[in-house]
């Protein structure tokens, strides 16, 4: 049979497999069955059909038996539906409406690039149109659809997401504003109509990315709306056109010009002073009055104000000749007024800052209340913070050797009137010969216990001979080496915002006496008195980080380390303490490590105590003298490393790195399982981070407080 002649299809109770067979013998294709494909086919035809439409037959019997064909490389497998996904066939790509689907009742896949709607929100409403073994899925990075289905399925599927991939926003609006103020009327229309900041969307559901989208453009006061359609737009126009009115008549907008700025980041005391001060440039570079008046030397104006108190103010107006102005209250009221000062140029406003609200008292024209409100919005910004890592590391080796010989005796015999005594010695008292001696020769237990705590570290070796029934010492030999390494490292953290100096200090606060006198009582007793002053001592870090371009951040360091030499604790004018510091101005990239100073220091000293030419002979010159060598090295570095935190993220990503180091580490901790201690079986522990929760309250504690 050649595979162009019609044929006519009466398959009954056919095993699925033949109808296979003689399907390929039909058409000509190599056809394969699945070992899984089981079952029985009626197919039967009327009249004679094409090979293609006899194959087409079989497809759809196929379908209602729940397998189906996929082709590979030429070759058409009979595999179950579940599993056609996993198989190798076509692929297509649709770019918009361009392209069309395949046809037939194979399994394809299809790809769908889409031009202007949101891939996700199309999976909801094509999902319930897929067989429920096959799949769709979105690629957000290109935002396009890769639909697996049979191909006459996919036709239609391609017809909706052509229907549904159309631009659906308008274009940009600008809308400008002749009364109100761009950075106030924006929120408040976005509040109206959008019901307020929308929640971020979750998969399966649509995104807000054609959501109304409304900004204030200071610069030239005015609104840049987005919307979704046209209706959208309309309905911002009109309610923008209905709040840009003029301030009514006796409003306090049309007569006092005060206005109340909240802050969102700045501190309102800072940023008012800063405000004054560019108000009293422009005014000094020229600015002009907003008083009223027939000339200029008539015409009362507002002045700045100058004083200090930043806690609100009383209005209070006037009028004078002569360029005489009129403020917000005198400086002498501490409830809240501030001077004016009448020599200051005049710019037809005043600031002042609330802190309980964080907020700004304007009280200007408003031209001017434009002007100011475009400076306060770029400098109400949340500014970046920095975490400065430090690091600390000291690494000292001590080596010390001493070696000495001491020796005494006396020249005579019992009975003379005047004997002679000889030797040598060296070291402090109590330690020397001679001392020890003395100890001896008093027979006292207690001066011989004393002398001999005071001998030197080391080895000691003596020979104390008995004379006229008391011990005298003849020679003391004493040896010593010793070595003793430190390692220390520390490691200081502190976070601070951007160009804010902050300050970490781990250590003591330590008196010291910085004067004395005595005080003669009424019965004749003098008591002493001394005054104390209290000083830290320890390790000390202070640094003001500034961001610059590019993540460069600029720091100004000073790193501090003293500690207490404890020999000197009881010194009657006080303690010593040794103090390594170092100051600097450094720039460095964002993550970068820098060192900003160091101390390799290598010390030797030697010492030597001996008898005049008797200690320089050879050999024997060793006897009559005392020799000590010492060798210090000390190697100090101090690194920095600075951390730019932008946003919540990386916050976070620090707080759990460090929380879950320290709780691992408190947990490791934890006391040993004791039999008789056990009432006190465990050590408290940080309880696990939770997951950050938009909606905690704040006065949810960070961790949980013991029941009482």
């Amino acid at each position: 049979m050649r595979a162009s002649e019609p044929v006519t299809l009466n398959f009954a109770n056919a095993e699925i497999e033949a109808v296979a067979r003689t399907m390929a013998t039909i058409t000509g294709r190599n056809v394969v069955v699945d070992p899984r494909v089981k079952g029985q086919l009626n197919l039967v035809t009327e009249r004679a059909v094409t090979p293609a439409a006899a194959f087409q037959q079989f497809l759809a019997a196929l379908r209602l038996q729940g397998f189906t064909v996929v082709e590979t490389a030429g070759l058409y497998k009979v595999v179950p539906e579940a599993d056609a996904k996993l198989q190798g066939g076509s692929v297509s790509v649709v770019q918009g409406n361009a392209g069309s689907a395949p046809s037939g009742g194979q399994i394809v896949t299809q790809i769908f690039k889409l031009n202007f709607e949101n891939a996700a929100n199309l999976v909801p409403v094509l999902r319930p149109l897929i067989s429920p073994n096959n799949t769709i899925n979105v690629n957000p990075g290109n935002n396009s659809l890769v639909i697996t289905d049979y191909a006459d399925n996919l036709q239609r599927l391609a017809r909706i997401v052509a229907a549904m991939d159309v631009s659906n926003a308008s274009d940009v609006e600008v809308i400008p504003l002749r009364n109100a103020v761009a950075a106030d009327l924006a929120p408040l229309v976005a509040r109206l109509i959008d019901g307020g900041s929308a929640p971020a969307a979750t998969p399966g559901q649509a995104d807000t990315s054609f959501k109304t989208t409304l900004i204030a453009e200071p610069r030239s006061n005015s609104l840049i709306l987005r919307a979704a359609n046209p209706a959208r737009v309309a309905q911002v126009r009109a309610l923008v056109d209905r709040l840009d009115q003029p301030p009514a008549p006796g409003s306090s907008a049309a007569s006092g010009n005060i206005h109340v700025v909240y802050l969102k980041n700045a501190d309102a005391t800072k940023l008012a002073t800063t405000l004054r001060a560019a108000m009293a440039a422009m005014g000094a570079g020229g600015g002009t009055s907003t008083g009223g008046g027939a000339s200029p030397a008539a015409a009362p104006s507002t002045g700045l104000s100058g004083g200090s108190n930043n806690s609100g103010s009383m209005l209070s107006t006037g009028s004078g000749l002569s360029g005489n102005s009129s403020g917000l209250g005198a400086g002498s009221n501490t409830m809240g007024t501030a001077s004016t000062n009448n020599n200051q140029p005049s710019t037809g406003g005043q600031i002042q800052a609330d802190p309980t609200t964080n907020s700004l008292i304007i009280t200007a024209p408003e031209p001017l209340y434009r002007q100011l409100r475009t400076v306060i919005d770029k400098l109400d910004g949340r500014r970046a913070q920095v975490l400065v890592e430090s690091l600390i590391v000291e690494v000292a080796a001590n080596k010390v050797a001493q070696f000495g010989i001491q020796w005494q005796g006396i020249l005579g015999k019992q009975g003379d009137g005047t004997i002679g005594v000889i030797g040598t010695n060296s070291g402090a008292a109590g330690s020397n010969i001679i001392g020890l001696t003395a100890a001896l020769a008093s027979g006292s237990t207690t001066s011989i216990a004393t002398a001999a705590t005071g001998l030197g570290a080391g080895m000691n070796l003596a020979l104390a001979p008995r004379i006229n029934g008391q011990y005298y010492l003849g020679a003391l030999a004493n040896f010593l080496q010793n070595s003793g390494d430190a390692n220390v490292l520390s490691t200081p953290n502190l976070m601070t915002l951007d160009n804010e100096e902050a300050r970490i200090l781990i250590g003591d606060n330590v008196p010291f006496v910085t004067g004395s006198y005595a005080n003669t009582g009424n019965n004749g007793t003098v008591n002493p008195f001394n005054t104390v002053e209290r000083k830290d001592v320890g390790l000390m870090l202070k640094v003001r980080p500034q961001i610059g371009e590019n993540g460069m951040v600029k720091m100004a360091i000073y790193q501090e380390i003293s500690k207490i030499d404890r020999s000197t604790l009881s010194n009657a004018t006080g303690p010593t303490t040794s103090k390594r510091a170092v100051e600097s101005n450094v720039v460095v990239d964002d993550g970068s490590i820098i060192v900003i100073g160091g101390l390799l220091e290598d010390t030797y000293s030697q010492g030597e105590d001996k008898v005049p030419l008797m200690g320089d002979l050879p050999v024997v010159g060793n006897l009559f003298k005392s020799e000590n060598r010492s060798r210090r090295k000390t190697n100090l570095m101090i690194f920095l490393r600075p951390i730019v935190v932008r946003d919540t993220a990386t916050s976070d990503a620090l707080v759990v790195d460090r929380y879950e180091a320290i709780r691992a580490l408190q947990q490791t901790t934890q006391p040993a399982p004791s039999l008789m201690m056990g009432t006190v079986s465990g050590a408290p522990v940080l309880p696990a981070l939770p997951a950050p929760a938009a909606n905690k309250p704040a006065a949810t504690p960070a961790v949980p407080q013991p029941q009482q």
